[in-house]
């Protein structure tokens, strides 16, 4: 073999393993961007979740959606599933956007606080079941508020505030309540409450507060299309009209 056909072959080797280890570059870069950039899936907010709230409570109103990140943003304990944090509470405030991440779930009543609208301060209240829609309101629903009482004229029943958010749920209580009826006989029964905070302006506050000593509050629970407005309420003088 001449010099000549030497030095091709020499030419044609290197020019071969140059190929190779570009080849072999490319397709690590590419796996390396995959395994930053790729999709994973995950379970993020697309409403957002109240302190207080349960998950199982967040799922039942649609605020949790299966989605997908980038590996490069996917955090350390995203959740894929709810199961490890089934039965517990958020402890914090978590916003459309957020992966769900078990940090944010407590046990109940773990909740550190409270978030509060800018503007708004607020109140709660102890209602029974019926007065809370059978236990469908939950922290994140709008509400409208009605009351129940009499006066001079009579028993009426009247909207109070028609679109208030309620913002927390505590725990349910059993309370002894005793009516007494025209004849004089009192009746005594077990109720279960709850109480439910709201967030409302002061004006609102005394009025939930006034009506809360002076009667019995129920809610409404409101979507986006409910119509509220305001009325002369109810009496037995217009019941049937």
């Amino acid at each position: 073999m001449d010099r000549r056909k030497a030095l091709l072959i020499v030419a044609a080797f290197i020019a071969a393993l140059g190929t190779l280890l570009v080849f072999l570059y490319v397709r690590g870069a590419d796996n390396r961007a995959d395994e930053r950039y790729g999709a994973v899936q995950v379970l993020r907010v697309v409403k957002q979740i109240a302190p207080g709230e349960t998950v199982e409570a967040a799922q039942a109103a649609g605020k949790v959606e299966t989605g997908s990140v980038s590996r490069k943003d996917l955090l350390p304990d995203a959740l894929t599933t709810l199961d490890p944090i089934a039965g517990k509470v958020a402890t914090t405030a978590i916003y459309p956007g957020e992966q769900l991440t078990s940090a944010k779930f407590g046990a109940t009543g773990a909740a550190t606080g409270l978030t509060i609208p800018k503007g708004k301060l607020a109140v709660s209240v102890n209602l029974s079941d019926p007065a809370r829609v059978a236990g469908f309101v939950n922290p994140g629903d709008k509400v409208a508020i009605f009351m129940v009482s009499s006066d001079a004229r009579g028993p009426y029943s009247r909207l109070l505030l028609p679109n208030v958010e309620v913002i927390g749920a505590g725990t349910t209580t059993v309370v002894a309540t005793t009516t007494t009826d025209s004849t004089g006989a009192q009746t005594s029964e077990q109720l279960p409450k709850t109480l439910l905070t709201l967030a409302v302006t002061q004006s609102e506050a005394e009025r939930v507060l006034f009506a809360s000593q002076n009667g019995e509050l129920a809610f409404g629970l409101m979507n986006t299309d409910s119509q509220v407005a305001a009325s002369r309420g109810v009496t037995s003088a217009n019941l049937f009209q």
